[in-house]
């Protein structure tokens, strides 16, 4: 299912022309739509975003992760969600089924990323605002993203509305001597869309 799900209008900035980010909901998951996101994944990982890896990564480090990813989209019950830039992704995230009886009434944000050459322009935020606005669609009670502590990522979503509801201290280990807290966001969909 190919499906235009919005538009939005990044705020405005000096450094770049008005130019609208259109979201589509499950995307063909095409060969040149798998490297896109791949190339797009390693792009951000390499500029220092926290979605999976630790930076310097190639293509072939990030394939395995982002084939099971697709599959999971493809073949189960996840959903991906693309904001592009004229015909070029931008931005996805990966709206996670807990595959728990207990969990239906809400998802899991997966894979928040934004090519770095469009930061500042308030896509990652327009992102998160169309997931929120999916959310309402599909009834959920709310949506949750784990965030990689240090690098001052809580701020963003708290901004978004979601609050921090616990933190595993010291869960992510990135390297020898560099382990990060893990952080529990929550959007309580309840509450008025943004």
């Amino acid at each position: 299912m190919n499906v235009t799900v919005g538009a939005a209008r990044p705020r405005s900035s000096s450094r770049m022309s008005q130019v609208s980010l259109r979201f589509t909901l499950d995307p063909d998951l095409t060969p040149a739509l798998r490297e896109q996101i791949v190339s797009l994944w390693v792009d951000v990982t390499n500029a220092g975003g926290a979605v999976g890896f630790v930076a310097p990564v190639t293509a072939a480090e990030v394939r395995p992760m982002a084939e099971a990813t697709f599959a999971d989209i493809a073949d189960g019950p996840d959903r991906l969600l693309v904001g592009y830039e004229g015909d070029r992704p931008v931005g996805i995230l990966v709206i996670c089924d807990n595959r728990f009886h207990l969990k239906t009434h809400y998802r899991v944000l997966k894979r928040v990323m934004v090519h770095p050459d469009t930061q500042g322009h308030g896509y990652g935020a327009a992102l998160m605002r169309e997931a929120e606005r999916l959310g309402h669609e599909l009834g959920l009670a709310g949506l949750h993203v784990t965030v990689r502590g240090g690098l001052g990522l809580e701020s963003f979503y708290d901004r978004l509305g979601y609050r921090e509801v616990g933190r595993l201290p010291g869960a992510l280990r990135l390297a020898p001597g560099d382990d990060r807290d893990e952080v529990f966001m929550w959007l309580d969909l309840h509450r008025p869309a943004a």
